[in-house]
């Protein structure tokens, strides 16, 4: 089954490539979509990401995240080094800056994986970003993969699950959208969208 796509025709990119960032709910298979995408096209640079967040088995600092402590992220809130960043289910979570305009002026295609208030951040301060929505199929099944993860308690869930209904409420604030059916298909057409293919 096919992605669905929906919101307006993205317009024709200029000669400089843009700023696109990819945004949804928790569970929506994100990092799937982004993880297969690069997979087929390592050339799209991926922002990675300061958390205050500890690390979930298998993730490395400086490649899934840049761990830092409440102290850290404080420091680099003050001084400006942030791009974006806001808090989720209790942690920090901020792009950095510096790295994100280095890869825009050497003309490479650069995603942030990041959440709705971060997008909104973005928005505010890097107009001509391209902001992508990635929806999941039904509500039913954005609970089932939340659940079915496994790694995070209860209460966590249930903070998830609450955030997400106002994630979803502000999918019009975002300039294309699309519904994660297929891995494969919302993959190529977020490249599309990104002219890389």
């Amino acid at each position: 089954m096919a992605a669905t796509f929906r919101g307006t025709t993205p317009e024709p990119p200029d000669a400089r490539p843009r700023l696109t960032v990819l945004s949804g709910p928790s569970g929506v298979g994100k990092s799937t979509v982004v993880a297969h995408m690069r997979k087929e096209h390592p050339e799209v640079w991926l922002s990675v990401s300061a958390t205050t967040r500890r690390p979930r088995p298998g993730e490395k600092h400086g490649v899934h995240y840049f761990f830092v402590t409440d102290e850290e992220m404080d420091k680099l809130i003050a001084n400006g080094e942030l791009l974006e960043w806001a808090e989720f289910a209790g942690n920090r979570y901020g792009t950095p800056r510096a790295a994100v305009l280095e890869r825009l002026e050497a003309g490479e295609p650069v995603l942030l994986e990041i959440d709705l208030q971060g997008a909104r951040q973005v928005r505010e301060s890097m107009t001509d970003a391209q902001l992508v929505f990635l929806a999941p199929p039904s509500w039913e099944e954005l609970v089932r993969r939340l659940t079915g993860r496994g790694t995070e308690p209860p209460e966590v869930i249930e903070r998830r699950l609450e955030a997400a209904k106002i994630e979803l409420a502000a999918e019009p604030e975002f300039d294309v959208t699309l519904v994660n059916t297929s891995v494969e298909d919302v993959a190529r057409e977020l490249l599309a969208l990104m002219d890389v293919v």
